[in-house]
């Protein structure tokens, strides 16, 4: 009899420790899938694009000719956007920061991706009504 409740208690271990291994795997898996889908959503944010265009600040707001830095900048902002919801969010980022700057110059914007040789398919303006970006 000893025996048989040992062998019991046993496998109501075993059994608990199934369960619980199977939930850590079912948890597992849904965190990579959320993480996936947020990585597929994310792939623009308004840090990235801040941060490549500041080295823009001074051409947009003085004028003269954009440095290499802020070339540079455009040209990963124009890689990062590739979707059309990223291109989007490129734009909606780009909107706000232009509005953050009273000085900056329209013509100024609107020559920088040509100054730079990228064909940006996201224009810099404070007026752009982003939910038109394709």
């Amino acid at each position: 009899i000893i025996f048989l409740y040992i062998q019991l208690k046993l496998n109501q271990v075993i059994m608990k420790t199934v369960a619980i291994v199977l939930a850590l795997v079912v948890l597992a898996v849904v965190q990579l899938a959320i993480a996936g889908r947020l990585e597929q959503q994310g792939g623009v944010t308004c840090g990235q694009v801040d941060a490549n265009m500041t080295p823009c600040i001074s051409y947009l707001t003085q004028g003269g000719e954009p440095s290499a830095a802020c070339c540079s900048g455009v040209k990963t902002v124009n890689g990062m956007a590739q979707s059309a919801d990223e291109r989007k969010t490129a734009c909606n980022c780009l909107k706000a920061a232009a509005n953050r700057y009273a000085n900056l110059k329209d013509d100024a914007a609107q020559a920088l991706p040509s100054k730079c040789g990228v064909s940006l398919n996201i224009p810099i303006s404070r007026t752009i009504n982003c939910d038109t970006i394709s």
